[in-house]
């Protein structure tokens, strides 16, 4: 993966992201999930959870890597998770948190293999935004979530990551909330900043996706639904 790749990434108008935690509980439907995303319009795939259970991770990405016919892009819980078998990393730091340990300190223990393994990097800044219940990210992470309707706060969280020069923001919600971040706080950020959002977080449905796309989100991140639902017509379904 190279340069040619971000460029295209960071131009798309808008697109679809699968997200496959390669860990042990998906090993069941992980062959049918791969075929329904390679059968189906996504622009790229994610990789990666807040906790693996096992010692077979990088197993996993390797056959995610060779059986997909999508970018194949890192998007780790932690420094552990840093995979030669991809094409480019998700580079994190989790702005709406204070906990050092995910600002700086796993990405200082990273960047020796992300470097060596010379994938292509997306720095990106990473909001988890509140739900209706603590999400994994905020329990492994220790911190806590921003409120969902306290926009002036969030958007000087992401003009912190757009003035650091980062690709991307993400707007997490958590893998299995209710609902995702809301239309209205994605329309209000995109016409004060310039940095491409990404969202992820309780979208199941295609109007939800649409309604994120009209409000100008650069990306939309599909995950719990894709693993409750990983027949490839369930998952057209959903997309625009």
């Amino acid at each position: 993966m190279n340069n040619l790749f971000l460029e295209k990434f960071l131009n798309q108008d808008f697109g679809v992201l699968a997200l496959i935690d390669p860990d042990f509980k998906n090993d069941d439907i992980l062959d049918e999930l791969i075929n329904s995303i390679n059968m189906n319009n996504f622009s790229g795939v994610l990789v990666g959870g807040s906790t693996i259970s096992d010692e077979n991770y990088h197993t996993r990405i390797k056959k995610i890597k060779k059986n997909i016919n999508k970018p194949l892009i890192l998007f780790p819980g932690s420094s552990e998770q840093i995979s030669k078998y991809a094409d480019a990393i998700l580079f994190t730091t989790l702005l709406s948190g204070r906990n050092p340990k995910y600002l700086i300190e796993e990405q200082i223990k990273g960047v020796e293999r992300i470097n060596n393994y010379k994938l292509t990097v997306i720095s990106t800044g990473y909001l988890l935004i509140a739900s209706d219940h603590k999400t994994s990210v905020e329990i492994t992470s220790q911190t806590t979530a921003l409120d969902p309707n306290d926009f002036a706060n969030i958007l000087n969280h992401v003009l912190v990551a757009e003035y650091f020069g980062m690709k991307f923001v993400y707007l997490e919600m958590g893998s299995g909330a209710k609902y995702p971040v809301s239309y209205k706080l994605i329309n209000h950020l995109t016409k004060k900043v310039q940095i491409p959002i990404i969202v992820g977080g309780g979208i199941r449905h295609k109007d939800q996706l649409i309604e994120l796309k009209e409000a100008g989100a650069k990306y939309v991140v599909l995950s719990t639904v894709l693993e409750q639902n990983p027949n490839v017509n369930d998952i057209a379904s959903i997309l625009p």
